[in-house]
């Protein structure tokens, strides 16, 4: 059987991160970091030999820490899989957790149970990473760029992102055992994969007969950001998509899809991360060779599939609503069912 080493992997790894930090000189880099002609946002393609020149240092690490790794191409391909679908499922309003449980029913990893439940939930760093890439000079308000108002916005706008994770977080950590001991199941996720369908529906319908009063993200208010944020707390149900509850939540309350969108994907940082740090607590420190060597496949794959979904959608509901993804959960839904109906055990 074909397999895939781990020295051999983080060998070539290191040698290709290398030639790109020798190769990269200052003056590449200065020019990458000015501001371009709108001078608005910031290039950042120096994100990449930077991030390689990172991934060659592991790569040494592990070297030397001698642990090869005999991954089979098919474990392989199942973990790249389950990257694009997290990366493409994050940001659409259609439940990455949910699709990640149904995937699970098909694709299946030779990892225990205990590492399957952490990794459903750590693989979601990539995509969370996608976001601060993307919107690094946005986010960042210590950037030489920006005017001290244009500070004092970004720090205002961190502001409203951490309030609106307080809901979540406190909840959260109360329910989160309880969730997922009697919620994580394929019903859970037809039921309310249909559920917030038909109500993405209903909400564009009404959203259609009024005109948005927040159109710009600095005008979203600490009280809208706070209802925004309990609107969050319903994502911890399996199915119901953290970015289509906090987006209903938005336009529910006067904020345009474009706001909307752009502050559920700020949003997700602080939860995520605090997530996957619960969670890889909860499991401890001892992972195998095997198992470091699946979640930075699956988190890498769900990084460069994030960018690709987070640069779709916000072009998207540029001139179209989200009637589409509403009708993509309930036919989901439906075939969830009548899977479980006819193929699988209705109760699981």
């Amino acid at each position: 059987m074909l397999v895939v080493s781990a020295r051999m992997v983080l060998g070539f790894l290191t040698e290709f991160c290398e030639g790109l930090k020798t190769g990269t000189d200052k003056e590449p880099l200065r020019k990458a970091t000015a501001p371009c002609q709108c001078g608005k946002s910031i290039r950042l393609y120096f994100s990449f030999p930077i991030g390689c020149v990172i991934m060659g240092r592991v790569s040494e690490y592990f070297l030397r820490w001698g642990e090869i790794v005999d991954l089979t191409l098919v474990e392989l391909f199942k973990t790249v899989l389950l990257g694009i679908v997290e990366g493409v499922t994050e940001w659409l309003p259609i439940s990455s957790t949910g699709h990640m449980i149904l995937v699970d029913e098909f694709i299946t990893l030779e990892v225990s149970k205990a590492f399957m439940d952490m990794f459903l939930v750590v693989i979601q760093l990539g995509a969370i990473l996608a976001v601060v890439v993307l919107h690094f000079e946005r986010l960042n308000p210590f950037s030489a760029w920006k005017s001290r108002q244009e500070r004092r916005q970004t720090f205002a706008l961190w502001y409203k992102v951490l309030l609106a994770c307080l809901p979540a977080a406190l909840i959260g950590l109360a329910a989160n055992k309880y969730m997922e001991e009697h919620f994580m199941t394929a019903p859970v996720v037809a039921f309310t994969l249909i559920l917030y369908g038909v109500l993405f529906i209903i909400v564009e319908n009404y959203n259609a007969k009024r005109s948005p009063r927040i159109t710009d993200l600095v005008n979203l208010d600490y009280r809208t950001a706070l209802i925004i944020g309990f609107f969050q707390v319903l994502a911890l149900v399996p199915g119901t998509s953290r970015s289509g509850a906090t987006i209903l939540g938005g336009i529910l309350f006067g904020a345009s899809r474009y706001v909307a969108a752009e502050f559920t994907f700020f949003l997700a940082i602080p939860i995520m991360f605090g997530a996957s740090l619960l969670k890889m607590v909860k499991f401890g420190w001892h992972y195998s060779s095997a198992e470091v060597m699946i979640m930075v496949v699956g988190m890498g794959t769900a990084f460069i599939v994030s960018i690709l979904s987070i640069k779709f959608l916000l072009r998207y509901i540029k001139s179209n609503d989200f009637k589409i993804f509403g009708w993509y959960r309930i036919i989901l839904g439906g075939l969830v069912l009548a899977y479980q109906f006819f193929v699988g055990d209705p109760t699981k």
